[in-house]
């Protein structure tokens, strides 16, 4: 198992990260495919899982700004849920946050996965909105 990062949005590996979050956020969710790739996709750093030469999970960080990233996107395949890759990917893009001088890193969690990421020490605050038709909370966790 090997995770890269890259925020060439010319290369296979943010190719692979589109492919898990269009399975994950357009097909399984029905979120809009212009809802889903953003004006923030060349700015954020792509992270992606490989197991076995496949991608099975993603997830991006956003600068906010000196001190803070925000972490979207975390999709991990459906065949591949329940193995713990989803601690293993936010795991590693929290270690790059903190290598790279952040100390904040903020996320929307859907409602589904606001115990996921209590598990990983992330904070909710705020009222519950909603995000491309679907409930979330604002979550933060100090590196």
């Amino acid at each position: 198992m090997i995770i890269v990062q890259t925020k060439d949005t010319m290369s296979q590996i943010y190719l692979d990260a589109l492919k898990i979050r269009y399975q994950v956020f357009v097909k399984e969710q029905g979120v809009q495919l212009e809802r889903e790739i953003d004006k923030d996709e060349a700015y954020a750093v792509h992270f992606v899982l490989y197991e076995d030469n496949e991608a099975l999970a993603t997830v991006r960080l956003l600068p906010v700004d000196e001190t803070t990233m925000k972490l979207q996107r975390m999709a991990v395949k459906k065949e591949a849920r329940h193995r713990g890759l989803g601690n293993i990917i936010i795991a590693e893009a929290e270690k790059f946050a903190k290598q790279q001088g952040f100390t904040t890193i903020k996320l929307g969690a859907q409602l589904t996965a606001q115990e996921f990421y209590e598990k990983m020490g992330y904070q909710a605050y705020g009222e519950v909105f909603l995000d491309a038709g679907i409930q979330h909370i604002a979550m933060k966790k100090e590196l």
